[in-house]
């Protein structure tokens, strides 16, 4: 059944905590629009499915021309460095750059569920060394981003079939290599623990039953799925279009018959109640195995999976909960919460998009019901994904334009990713084959964006971003506070008090378990421990006057020492971003 839904309109907090989670940040108007809505409403602007704009192809700035559908030839045989102009291409979107008001938190919703995508099914750019694969892999995951096309077999399901045959995996996982008599299990056994079923839930299981038992599956089901997984390769022609999603995918070995495919009957474990794997007699030629034939196999094998319990749903329902709510899922959690996520995700057809309105509609997505002491505001430490691209939504950055001004806009792109390479996530890149272990990694998760040289590099790009460090450079970061402020918080600006609680509100999640006033806002904002903190940091230093906040009142409203006001907006903004609570989402 469906998650107890929230009450009222929504309000600041509530909309911040939703625009913080469900994209990657939002500015002000945007979090103020989303307050004035119920819950039920904001989805309405979060999930526009009709007319919303795919990306336009990334540009080679060598050559000013893109380089997706361009064939591959001697001369262009590598990626020179196309892989890094492909993220920052990518980085555009995420924050939908360019796009109309009326779809750009849609947009980046949608961008957010295609990260979470590749958080499940994860690649190594630097493993498939090939951008367009990429590129196609992304294109794959966005297709099914929201997967409410009217279409009942476009879901997670038809997903899970289509990344089998998908260039990039095949290279990242050696479906490449895997063959008629000499099967490479990779692909098969990282499909079972990583990609549908999984072993369960971390942290409530016992030793393993038997050898080569792992609760849902067992290493004879590992073998088994490496045999239907045989015989396919990569495509680096892409012109092997799949008919459903329009897009390149791998192909047979040996042409028309996929000589290279097991053709034999897999034997499947007493976890999947000893099912077998069939060739369909109508789909091979002369009795040999065929690309539909092959397709048909990894299709049979999907449904077995989602068919022998719900433990391949729940597992998905476990990854977006972590990834959207929080880390830690206890039993009782999973028999709850998890197990409704659970039955929407079947009710509605394997489908994300009703997963998805569920939890962003819920009770417990904000504050876990009225009457408890839970909430979930702050609860999740920012990936420098996060941090960093919310950072530039929050503070609306000028980025350079992507259409007329490509290399410095490649060039600011350049330093997002080496300012989140610091922090310890390589886009596209995570350090081992389950992902960025802050998704998965039991039971430290979330925690391992944190270490003392990560948070010290936290602090250097909020510290470089607010102080216009190379701002003046082609491609160069920085923000303008005076002007931020004028254009934002100009009504409350005068108060040096009124001024830092009302950033407070926008910048800072204070997941302090704050009551609520009747318009959805918090009613305790921060402790007065907190505000003398900003205070402190906002005007007495390095300017020292004998009343610092009617000085501060006369110098803003009169337009007076524009230095001085510039020098002490950038003191609040530096102890606001470099705030433990700022790290928190």
């Amino acid at each position: 059944m469906p998650l107890t839904a929230l009450a009222g309109t929504l309000g600041r907090k509530r909309a911040a905590h939703l625009l913080r989670r469900a994209t990657f940040g939002a500015t002000k108007a945007q979090i103020d629009q989303v307050a004035a809505l119920t819950a039920s409403e904001a989805m309405d602007l979060l999930f526009i499915t009709d007319g919303l704009p795919d990306p336009e192809l990334p540009i080679d700035p060598a050559t000013g021309e893109e380089w997706i559908t361009t064939p591959r030839t001697e001369a262009n045989s590598t990626d020179r460095g196309l892989n890094a102009y492909l993220k920052s291409w990518h980085f555009g979107h995420l924050l939908a750059i360019g796009v109309a008001d009326n779809q750009a938190l849609s947009y980046a919703t949608r961008e957010k569920v295609t990260f979470l995508l590749h958080t499940i099914f994860t690649t190594l750019e630097s493993k498939v060394a090939n951008s367009t694969s990429i590129y196609y892999q992304n294109a794959l995951f966005r297709k099914f981003s929201f997967d409410d096309n009217g279409d009942p077999d476009f879901n997670f399901k038809t997903l899970s079939k289509k990344v089998c045959v998908e260039n990039a995996m095949l290279r990242f996982l050696d479906g490449d290599t895997n063959v008629l008599g000499s099967p490479n299990e990779n692909f098969g056994r990282e499909f079972l623990e990583l990609f549908s079923i999984g072993r369960g839930l971390e942290g409530t299981l016992s030793p393993l039953p038997a050898p080569g038992d792992y609760f849902n599956y067992t290493e004879q089901d590992v073998q088994a799925a490496a045999l239907v997984f045989s015989g396919f390769n990569i495509d680096d022609t892409y012109s092997n279009i799949d008919e459903d999603t329009e897009l390149p995918r791998g192909i047979v070995r040996g042409g028309t018959i996929a000589s290279s495919h097991d053709n034999s009957i897999k034997q499947f474990s007493y976890r999947f109640n000893d099912a077998t794997i069939t060739p369909n007699p109508d789909l091979l030629q002369g009795g040999s195995p065929t690309e539909e034939s092959a397709l048909d196999e990894i299709d049979q094998l999907v449904e077995m999976i989602y068919g022998v319990s719900d433990e391949a749903a729940r597992n998905i329902c476990r990854k977006i909960y972590r990834f959207y709510v929080y880390y830690d899922i206890d039993q009782t959690l999973d028999d709850d919460i998890i197990d409704n996520l659970t039955q929407t995700f079947i009710n509605g057809g394997y489908k994300l998009q009703p997963v998805l309105m569920d939890l962003f509609q819920s009770e417990h997505f904000y504050e876990d019901g009225a009457g408890t002491a839970n909430d979930h505001f702050g609860s999740i430490i920012k990936s420098p994904l996060d941090l960093t691209l919310g950072t530039l939504k929050m503070l609306e950055v000028t980025i350079p334009d992507y259409t007329t001004d490509l290399e410095n806009y490649y060039t600011f792109m350049g330093s997002i990713q080496q300012a989140m390479n610091s922090q310890g996530m390589v886009y596209y890149e995570p350090p081992e084959v389950a992902g960025y272990p802050a998704y998965h990694q039991f039971p430290i998760f979330n925690r391992s964006w944190i270490s003392t040289n990560y948070l010290a590099e936290r602090y250097q790009f909020a510290q470089q971003l607010v102080n216009n460090m190379d701002a003046d450079e082609p491609g160069g970061v920085g923000v303008d506070v005076v002007q931020f402020v004028k254009d934002n918080f100009s009504a409350v600006a005068a108060d040096a008090n009124d001024l830092i609680i009302e950033l407070c509100r926008y910048f800072l999640p204070m997941n302090d378990n704050l009551t609520f006033d009747a318009a959805g806002d918090d009613s305790s904002e921060i402790t007065a421990e907190r505000l003398n903190y900003f205070l402190m940091a906002f005007l007495y230093s390095p300017q020292i006057d004998a009343d610092p906040e009617g000085s501060w009142n006369f110098r803003w409203t009169n337009l007076e020492d524009g230095e001085v006001v510039e020098t002490q907006l950038k003191n609040l903004f530096n102890a606001i971003l470099q705030s433990p609570e700022y790290q928190l989402s």
